[in-house]
């Protein structure tokens, strides 16, 4: 699961980098069926997709972390499904746009309960490595771990010490 958090994390960070590069660079004419929106709606468009931009690296300093802070790939999902609930919202306002909008839609509802469900996967395999790494440190200094004795048989479960008539 951790792999897949590092992956997914990574692949929205690049498409939404790509993303906010296309529509800063071509403005207006990036979005299908607007093309003559004039230049008010083409500044809003390069601005906004310029922090989609920074979205997008924020997706990628995610996936270089390691552990992948979960609280961190909460809140860009959130700020992900905010996006999708916002076209569900002109949805209902103004009516559907066009088609190319409507899978962008299904995928910025669905994909965040993926993210919040796999958010701590990193962390929990991280923390699984840290307990087994003290294990195995413990047992190769002849100490009890939590897994029980260094080696089974020869300490008691109480104090480590070896239990009378055993060499």
């Amino acid at each position: 699961m951790a792999r897949l958090l590092k992956w997914l994390s990574m692949a929205m960070g690049v498409a939404c980098v790509a993303i906010g590069l296309y529509h800063v660079v071509l403005g207006i004419g990036s979005v299908p069926g607007e093309e003559s929106a004039g230049a008010t709606v083409d500044s809003r468009e390069r601005f906004y997709n310029a922090i989609f931009l920074g979205f997008g690296l924020a997706w990628i300093w995610v996936a270089r972390q390691s552990p992948i802070p979960s609280a961190v790939v909460r809140v860009l999902a959130g700020v992900f499904l905010l996006g999708g609930v916002g076209r569900l919202l002109s949805v209902a306002v103004h009516g559907w746009p066009h088609w190319f909008q409507v899978p962008l839609t299904v995928l910025e509802v669905g994909l965040p309960p993926l993210y919040f469900w796999l958010s701590t996967a990193d962390e929990r395999a991280a923390a699984a490595g840290a307990a087994a790494r003290g294990t195995a440190a413990a047992a190769d200094a002849g100490a009890p771990t939590a897994a029980g004795p260094a080696a089974p048989g020869l300490a008691d479960s109480t104090d480590g010490h070896l239990p009378p008539g055993r060499p």
